[in-house]
């Protein structure tokens, strides 16, 4: 089988997603994902009219992020016309499943030069949300005036969902408060020591200034003491009126002895940003005749669905899922991505497969940096590449959850 290579991958530092505070609100969002195919190009002295195509994750696709961002912002980043783009959605998941799917043209045969990313522009969504609600719009997808998930799999909200596994796995607020403090002291290292310079590309304004050029989401001064004190988040949503139901009822309806206690906050739950990834994918012979050197190969992905009452649960399988089809076990991986969507979707996925927490999200994760929700797939993969070269590791996975109950996952090879 033809391989996949990765040429090269480039993220825009993560703008804390609220609108008129964030220092990336004020953009459009085919801003963000032209800055890094703008860099990609430039970085590779890539002749755009060889892109065969452009496969883009964003999952809120609605007003400023709909019209398929990944052939507009092509256009607005100056590439050939002949350049095509699509864009999808697997929610929390696209950013991995982009690059897979770039992988899998490149893989058949089919196409030698792809680009695979992401984008979400979480200010915006946040505003749009609100604007919905106030207009008593119910959210699709998290269990309310979804026809599939209410009536055969009810589907609670993300965060009662990670207070809900919780409570079923025995993990206290303790050890979830833990790993919280880990990641923003990981994050913090990294940023100090210059781990993420070699993907992060700055944002300029339309007239030329710098928008932001540095993670703007991490707490570094964040404390046990802090996290602490911090009230839970969902215990409130949890027994929203739906309509004749709750999030805790989604649940209980499947789950009915399962009494769920509320663990999750601000400080150990995903961070709310904006931003966007690339990476360039390419054939082996496209790779030669273009003079480029490859940074890491593609060893398998995958894809699994899971129970989407709970919504969280996929990675673990998923990661089982491709560890067989790259015929490796958890010993040969070198540097572990999973999202910290919340803290008990990284703490379950390192427990359930014994894992060593040294090589897990080794410079944070979501929970100090942000989740951009169709973009953190791309950057995960990234960064994985990143640290695989400055640790001299071999070999990476990823992996994330998704909602619907669904994880990708993908394994690459340092070269």
């Amino acid at each position: 089988m033809p391989e996949a290579y990765i040429i090269d991958a480039v993220r825009t530092p993560r703008g804390v997603g609220k609108p008129g505070k964030g220092a990336l609100s004020h953009l459009h969002p085919q801003h963000l994902a032209a800055t890094v195919l703008k860099a990609l190009k430039d970085r590779n002295n890539l002749d755009t009219s060889t892109v065969d195509d452009i496969i883009w994750s964003t999952s809120s696709q609605v007003g400023k992020q709909g019209g398929d961002l990944g052939r507009m912002s092509a256009l607005a980043a100056g590439y050939d016309i002949s350049a095509s783009g699509t864009t999808l959605d697997r929610f929390c998941g696209g950013g991995i499943t982009s690059v897979n799917l770039a992988c899998a043209s490149v893989m058949s045969g089919m196409e030698d030069c792809v680009i695979a990313g992401g984008t979400e522009m979480m200010s915006f969504t946040t505003a749009h949300g609100a604007e919905q609600a106030n207009a008593g719009i119910k959210p699709l997808g998290m269990g309310a005036g979804n026809m599939a998930l209410d009536a055969i799999h009810p589907q609670s909200h993300q965060g009662v969902c990670g207070d809900a596994i919780a409570s079923i796995e025995g993990i206290s607020r303790e050890a979830l408060d833990a790993l919280a403090l880990v990641s923003q002291q990981r994050a913090d290292m990294a940023i100090k020591e210059g781990r993420f310079a070699k993907s992060v590309v700055p944002v300029l304004n339309d007239d030329g200034s710098v928008a932001l050029d540095r993670e703007e989401f991490p707490r570094p001064e964040t404390t046990a003491e802090g996290l602490a004190a911090l009230k839970p988040s969902f215990s409130g949503l949890a027994d929203f009126d739906l309509g004749g139901t709750t999030f805790r009822k989604q649940i209980n309806r499947r789950y009915p002895d399962v009494e769920i206690q509320h663990f999750h906050h601000a400080g150990n739950s995903s961070g709310v940003v904006d931003g966007a990834a690339a990476l360039l994918i390419v054939s082996p012979a496209y790779a030669e005749k273009h003079g480029l050197k490859p940074r890491a190969r593609i060893v398998a992905y995958a894809n699994q669905g899971d129970d989407p009452t709970l919504m969280l649960n996929a990675p673990v399988p998923a990661a089982k899922k491709v560890l067989a089809k790259a015929g490796l076990t958890k010993d040969d991986i070198d540097v572990w991505e999973i999202n910290e969507a919340f803290a008990v979707v990284a703490e379950k996925f390192i427990r359930d497969l014994e894992l060593d927490r040294e090589k897990v999200n080794i410079n944070g994760g979501a929970m100090a940096l942000g989740h951009p929700i169709g973009a953190t797939g791309s950057i995960l993969i990234g960064t994985a590449l990143d640290e695989l070269e400055r640790s001299g590791g071999r070999y990476g996975l990823v992996t994330m959850c998704a909602a619907g109950g669904m994880a990708p996952a993908i394994i690459i090879e340092r070269i």
